[in-house]
């Protein structure tokens, strides 16, 4: 027996809404875990899960069915936003300029690793995402183009960011100190943390591209 458009889009609400719940708490349990598996003066750097959490709930913001802040206007959850993805920058550039700092003093050498590969570009990308977010804040700056694609573009940037994040935090749990620290099935729970969040924002990044077109005259 088929069921009715309305069930459907009911069921669908609530699969977005559990889906968006378990980002949340999985982001979070990630971030801690890390923090607490980290030793000071170990070569590891938990300021990345913190860039992936912040990311996180910074484009968690607009969902209509997660979002922490749903009572606030949408001018307000976009301030809202841009202050997340500010704090999220600030802990990437401080993991980078630790790490480097690290690797200076032991005399080895940058960028070696896929992971710290990945990790830069994660980190340029978001200043790039950053600085376009400047535009959709203040429209008045980039007149010829129109709000909507604005918002498309730095709505799929962010994405393509969003992912290069998780990849570096993938690359990251293949490294010689998360792998002596964390092994069996724990290691595979927390390579599935940034897989989880990043299907979660994969999922409402293209809802909010399909709800876009289908508004559009």
């Amino acid at each position: 027996m088929a069921l009715s458009a309305e069930t459907e889009s009911h069921i669908y609400r609530a699969l977005r809404t559990a889906s968006g719940a378990a980002a949340h708490l999985v982001a979070l349990g990630f971030t801690i875990f890390v923090a607490v598996l980290a030793r000071p003066g170990s070569t590891s750097h938990p300021l990345s899960p913190q860039f992936s959490f912040l990311m996180t709930e910074a484009l968690l913001v607009f969902s209509p069915e997660s979002s922490l802040l749903r009572s606030l206007s949408r001018k307000g959850r976009a301030r809202c936003h841009w202050v997340l993805q500010l704090l999220a920058l600030l802990c990437a550039l401080l993991g980078l300029g630790l790490v480097i700092l690290h690797k200076e003093q032991l005399g080895k050498a940058h960028l070696a690793t896929r992971h710290g590969q990945a990790g830069l570009l994660a980190v340029l990308w978001a200043g790039l995402q950053c600085s376009g977010g400047v535009g959709l804040l203040y429209p008045k700056l980039l007149p010829r183009w129109p709000l909507a694609k604005l918002k498309l573009y730095h709505a799929t940037s962010g994405l393509v960011g969003y992912l290069l994040g998780s990849a570096s935090l993938l690359l990251g749990m293949c490294s010689l100190w998360f792998t002596a620290s964390v092994t069996g099935a724990v290691w595979y729970l927390a390579a599935l943390c940034p897989v989880l969040t990043s299907l979660v924002i994969m999922n409402q990044v293209s809802n909010a591209y399909l709800y876009r077109k289908r508004i559009q005259p």
